[in-house]
């Protein structure tokens, strides 16, 4: 008995079936796994199929296409992340600065108005007063002469001598005289030597080194205080415009206060333009080599970070030379 070959038909060769290109099949799998090596195993499984005959094209084909697709997706995802967070970031910059950058005084708009134009009052310089206070002088010194005070000579020239760099001023006897003259009293007593400058303002709104407390706390003062002068003096009392913060450019010297009339030793040094109501008494200017010192102390900061403290770069006012 004759029996029939167990493959194919009488006469014609058997027929099996291609084997599947391996690198076709490794290219779908990593295509999830790893979109960029997906993608060069269907470049090379194609390459292999060609010259084979081998099957596994389609695999191949769709191996490529999800791993372009992935890795397309990919790099958008993380575009479209990085703007995001640039924004974020810059929202959040925007929201510190407007909510948190006070300093004590209210965030004003930077169209603030500059200070005044200087018209003297009739009564400039006619009753100059020091009221004694309930807290005691932080050092040992008597309260200058009251009465009336001289508004000449115009301008003073003063040191403050610092461990960081001398600091020249022009004391503005001609705008302020009751203040100049209480800045002079207080350092021909000694007042102000060896006394450290115990905050730096950083904020938008006060760009200030503050000194003049032999205590170094911010509290301490010389046990007196007396009324402000110019620019508080060119409005009425009644006047909104004394709770309107205006410009104080950088370099003008000033007093600092708790409020209207309680001026005492405690002066800032303003450094940058900055954002005051008018109730802060400028009695002087700050010259360049001063600013640049000012600018090294301002550089290095507020000692533990921060927008307002103790310098980073501490500053001590070692004497102050009037004339």
């Amino acid at each position: 008995m004759t029996y029939p070959p167990p493959y194919g038909h009488p006469g014609y060769p058997a027929v099996g079936r291609r084997p599947t290109n391996s690198l076709a099949i490794a290219s779908l799998v990593c295509a999830f796994l790893f979109a960029p090596l997906g993608v060069v195993f269907g470049h090379m499984s194609l390459s292999q199929i060609r010259k084979t005959g081998e099957e596994g094209r389609g695999l191949a084909i769709a191996g490529l296409v999800i791993g372009y697709v992935i890795m397309v997706a990919t790099v958008v995802v993380v575009i479209v992340s990085i703007v995001a967070v640039v924004l974020l970031a810059r929202s959040l910059e925007s929201f510190d600065a407007e909510n948190f950058g006070g300093g004590g005084v209210d965030r004003i708009p930077h169209s603030a108005p500059p200070l005044p134009p200087f018209d003297p009052p009739a009564t400039l310089g006619a009753n100059c007063q020091y009221l004694a206070t309930t807290e005691p002088p932080s050092r040992p010194v008597t309260p200058p002469e009251v009465g009336r005070a001289s508004t000449t000579p115009a301008a003073i020239p003063a040191v403050l001598v610092t461990d960081v760099g001398d600091i020249g001023l022009t004391l503005d006897n001609a705008k302020a005289p009751c203040a100049v003259r209480n800045f002079t009293s207080l350092a021909g007593q000694h007042f102000f030597d060896d006394t450290r400058c115990h905050r730096l303002s950083l904020d938008a709104d006060l760009r200030a080194l503050q000194c003049g407390d032999p205590s170094g706390t911010g509290t301490g003062g010389p046990g007196y205080r007396f009324p402000g002068e110019y620019p508080g003096n060119q409005f009425r009392l009644s006047d909104p415009a004394l709770r309107t913060p205006m410009v104080y450019p950088r370099g003008t010297l000033a007093m600092a206060n708790i409020g209207p009339g309680t001026n005492g030793s405690q002066f800032f040094l303003i450094y940058d333009d900055s954002l005051l109501p008018p109730t802060y008494p400028v009695f002087g200017r700050i010259d360049a080599a001063g600013l640049a010192v000012l600018d090294t102390i301002a550089a290095a900061g507020v000692s533990g970070g921060g927008q307002s403290g103790r310098p980073a770069h501490g500053v001590t006012i070692e004497s102050v030379r009037i004339g």
